[in-house]
């Protein structure tokens, strides 16, 4: 059995609505809302405000309660979350295996810039 992840994993709404607040910054779930339908012209205000809710109440989010408009955060860097769940990916699809998950993702996953700075940040490794 696994170890339980002190970190509780978000599903693809929660991380399109995390994606946006590491854009803005702290921020009201209008500002929420504003962001989200540049991309999303069909989200509506309240899915925004029961997402953040939400996110919330499993420690995805901080929330500031001290201005009529309560203001969200994200819990933890992205850096951080984003670790987490490459670290859970490469335990669960790639046994263990870091070089794997790298191989995986290189296999038409990557442009050829993206590869050109790849190969630059290994150069600088050696």
């Amino acid at each position: 059995m696994s170890e339980p992840s002190a970190t509780p994993k978000p599903t693809a709404s929660e991380l399109e609505m995390l994606r946006l607040l590491w854009q803005l910054g702290p921020a009201s779930a209008k500002q929420v809302h504003q962001a989200a339908v540049a991309s999303r012209p069909d989200m509506a205000y309240a899915t925004v405000l029961r997402l953040l809710q939400l996110m919330h109440t499993k420690g995805l989010l901080t929330r500031d309660e001290s201005a009529r408009a309560h203001v969200y955060a994200p819990a933890q860097p992205q850096d951080s979350l984003q670790t987490s769940l490459i670290k859970e990916l490469i335990h669960k699809a790639f046994s263990g295996s870091g070089k794997e998950l790298v191989l995986a993702a290189l296999r038409g996953h990557v442009s050829a810039r993206e590869r050109a700075e790849i190969q630059a940040i290994l150069d600088q490794e050696k």
